[in-house]
């Protein structure tokens, strides 16, 4: 694709927020990255324009059948004053996973990594430099054809917006509780559970009200036909230490392939640290915090990177590890997994891609 991006100029810039209120996911930066399709002339129109409100026909087909998508990165200002992504191209494959899951039509990755790191550097003020901070970069596509019968649409629209944002579940590396929830499941093999479809989180929605009332801050999911082997967290994939050894659950089709789960899988090689990716079910965790070999629970993702669990419930037994502290290797991977991204540790995977000197 080599069509040439049109900027839109904003009026009025918005002001910035303040580092220590951010949050995640609550403020949004003055432009994004806009492009349409129609089956007809594929993907046309690539531009930058101001964030605002979009209008849609009430018979636009993702209101009705769902085809909806998006991606989740990160860009980080660097120690040495440069803008970082880590491992963008991951995301540009995935997003196009996605695409073709959902009968998408398929994205110039390319391209669209071109264009983020433009309007990236369009944004470069909206890079927040505090500790645990980053610039949240949310890639997403949706039908827009105005049908009412079902089949894939025709019409697309492409956008990305960025959202400057501080750690994702406030206190970065406080243990969070999760809930193991046995009634609702989220996805099953040979659906959609390994691609990021709008649908698996809508459908995650009632187990997660359940579990917050009861004081957790998320679900692990196990497995759709047997209720008893662990498949993720709704925002995270799960490891466990037992015994020294570190075990994940093995994709499967309908676990999502996450990006900060292959990088941690690759750095604890790196490690020498004995790794397997296999499956491991619920009875076996409990049976591991039982026999005092369950030593650390953490999650891996691009919003919360590693996020150390103190407590699962299941089954009404609450299963406490390393007493609701932090472990060492979640400290160690989050350290390494960081410091990466922000320049202050070698880069030995070749993870970083460098958008453009910060004020240039």
């Amino acid at each position: 694709m080599n069509q040439e991006m049109s900027f839109i100029q904003r009026e009025v810039l918005k002001p910035k927020p303040d580092t220590s209120s951010l949050g995640f996911g609550k403020y949004y930066s003055d432009y994004m990255f806009v492009m349409d399709y129609q089956s007809e002339q594929g993907w046309y129109n690539p531009r930058i324009a101001p964030y605002e409100p979009l209008t849609l026909d009430p018979s636009a087909m993702v209101f009705h059948y769902g085809q909806a998508i998006f991606e989740g990165m990160k860009a980080y200002k660097g120690t040495d004053g440069t803008i970082q992504l880590f491992r963008p191209e991951k995301n540009m494959n995935r997003l196009n996973q996605s695409c073709d899951r959902l009968c998408i039509p398929p994205i110039d990755e390319e391209y669209l990594l071109r264009a983020i790191k433009q309007l990236i550097l369009t944004e470069k003020d909206w890079i927040p430099d505090g500790d645990g901070t980053s610039l949240y970069i949310r890639p997403f596509i949706f039908s827009t054809e105005a049908y009412l019968g079902v089949r894939p649409a025709k019409e697309y629209k492409l956008l990305v917006i960025l959202s400057p944002s501080g750690a994702y579940y406030g206190s970065q590396l406080s243990p969070v509780k999760i809930y193991v929830e046995e009634q609702y499941v989220r996805a099953s093999i040979g659906g959609v559970g390994h691609v990021k479809t709008a649908g698996n989180y809508a459908a995650s929605l009632k187990a997660q009200e359940k579990a917050e009332k009861n004081g957790y801050a998320q679900i692990l999911w196990l497995d759709s036909k047997e209720n008893k082997y662990v498949e993720e967290v709704g925002s995270m994939n799960i490891f466990f230490k037992i015994n020294g050894e570190v075990v994940t659950p093995k994709l499967n089709g309908s676990i999502l392939p996450g990006i900060t789960r292959d990088s941690v899988i690759q750095l604890l090689k790196y490690w020498d640290i004995p790794v397997r990716e296999e499956k491991i079910s619920i009875q076996e965790v409990y049976a591991a915090h039982k026999s005092g070999e369950l030593e650390e629970v953490f999650g891996a993702g691009t919003a919360a990177v590693i996020s150390p669990v103190g407590e699962l419930n299941w089954n009404d037994h609450a299963i406490v590890i390393n007493d609701h502290k932090i472990g060492q290797l979640s400290q160690n991977l989050y350290d390494e997994m960081t410091g990466i991204q922000l320049g202050k540790k070698e880069d030995p995977f070749n993870w970083i891609v460098k958008v453009a000197q910060v004020g240039v």
